[in-house]
């Protein structure tokens, strides 16, 4: 039980997803129980993990999947209201996520491809602002929590909309203060602990608004502000550990 609680309270959270994989076992083992449960994975817990940058969130990174909210509320929405697991599709995955990668790469009814400028696990070495696929390549594109790092956004999304195929679908979800009414950025502040001052990261150059939808729209995409957990009952919330309020970008061409 002590060696239990030492990795809980001595290992950053952001490194537990980097963790070896006899940890993450150990952990879902000494956590076990029914008080909530990653839908992803479907496995239940006595409690959470917290996970956050500064302060720190209650019950959000699953000990399992290593999922957090917005991955689950993406899962669901997947899940129940498109045929992303049953019909034949060309993903593009940017900056792949450890709770999806395994998963996805399993569909066989996926030809899935990831890319990313530094991750040793992308298949693709690429540059969001100038990726090497042709236009109308794919019928999804992911693309979360990535865009907040990058300084030419307007690109990144130009670059996103390029290789989506006419009727493809992308979820490019952010980090979003919907208090404010447009993106606060700032590109004089380069030293990591003003970045995380002003925009909650030290990698973050912006904090994007309720503006940021038009961003995307301004990029060609028509995009629907899917607010999924208002379909979601709050005995389910609260099990799945969600976010109220989280709002999918939910983009088409």
């Amino acid at each position: 039980m002590k060696i239990f609680k030492f990795i809980l309270n001595t290992i950053p959270r952001p490194i537990l997803i980097k963790v070896s994989y006899w940890v993450r076992p150990l952990i879902s083992f000494y956590l076990k129980g029914s008080t909530f449960t990653d839908p992803i994975d479907g496995k239940s817990f006595r409690k959470f993990l917290p996970y956050g940058y500064g302060q720190q969130r209650p019950n959000a990174l699953s000990p399992s999947t290593l999922s957090l909210e917005r991955h689950r509320l993406i899962w669901l929405y997947l899940k129940n209201e498109t045929d992303f697991f049953t019909a034949e599709k060309k993903v593009l995955h940017i900056a792949p996520e450890q709770c999806f990668l395994k998963l996805f790469k399993a569909q066989k009814n996926l030809h899935y491809i990831t890319a990313d400028l530094y991750s040793p696990i992308a298949d693709v070495k690429a540059d969001i602002c100038d990726l090497p696929f042709e236009e109308n390549s794919f019928d999804v594109v992911f693309c979360n929590h990535v865009l907040e790092h990058i300084t030419d956004d307007k690109k990144a999304m130009s670059e996103l909309f390029r290789v989506l195929k006419p009727g493809g679908m992308g979820i490019f979800q952010i980090p979003q203060d919907l208090t404010l009414e447009t993106t606060y950025e700032d590109f004089s502040i380069t030293n990591p602990e003003e970045r995380k001052k002003h925009f909650g990261q030290y990698d973050h150059v912006r904090i994007y608004g309720k503006d940021y939808f038009n961003k995307l729209r301004n990029a060609g995409f028509k995009v629907t502000e899917v607010d999924y957990s208002k379909t979601i009952s709050q005995d389910l919330l609260i099990k799945y550990c969600l976010v109220k309020g989280e709002i999918l970008p939910v983009c088409t061409k």
